[in-house]
């Protein structure tokens, strides 16, 4: 259970100290590795809440055609994105306590294009997620400074997503 592995932390940290005979006082939770581990925690629970709406919204679809995808980020602690008609919404740590939102659209020249172009023109729209930390390291996160439920937050950009990738 992840809410234990603090407490895990401790004792092999106990443990090491006695086979070694040193004391390492900053073997403890630092406060950037606790922002790190905070923002890995953030981005998993996300992901599994997303898993949870996007498999009923594809369920209730019933068509393979329009289905949302979401797919791990290779080399990353957490990162994750949705992926529908050429439309990629991506959440990726920036730093420990940052993460990123990312509407991307992969526009091609069949869509209309100029066909001079040899590359694809790439939509980029970011917003930003932050985290505050405070009284005994607990960390709340906030969007423009406000704080929110990751329910509704949630519900907001899958809605937009649904509908900017229906297009």
């Amino acid at each position: 259970m992840e809410k234990l592995d603090w407490v895990r932390e401790l004792v092999q940290a106990e443990q090491q100290m006695e086979e070694s005979g040193v004391v390492d006082f900053n073997s403890v939770h630092s406060d950037e590795l606790n922002l790190k581990d905070e923002t890995v925690s953030f981005l998993k629970d996300l992901k599994n809440v997303f898993i949870e709406y996007v498999s009923e919204f594809n369920q209730l679809k019933g068509s393979q055609i329009g289905r949302v995808k979401i797919y791990g980020i290779s080399q990353t602690d957490a990162d994750f994105m949705l992926f529908r008609n050429g439309f990629k919404l991506i959440f990726t740590m920036r730093e420990p306590g940052r993460v990123a939102i990312i509407f991307s659209f992969l526009a091609t020249s069949f869509l209309g294009l100029n066909k001079a172009s040899e590359t694809p023109a790439t939509t980029l729209q970011e917003e930003m997620l932050e985290a505050q930390v405070g009284a005994f390291l607990k960390v709340s996160w906030s969007y423009q400074g406000q704080p929110f439920n990751t329910d509704n937050m949630v519900r907001y950009y899958l809605t937009r997503f649904i509908k900017e990738s229906a297009r």
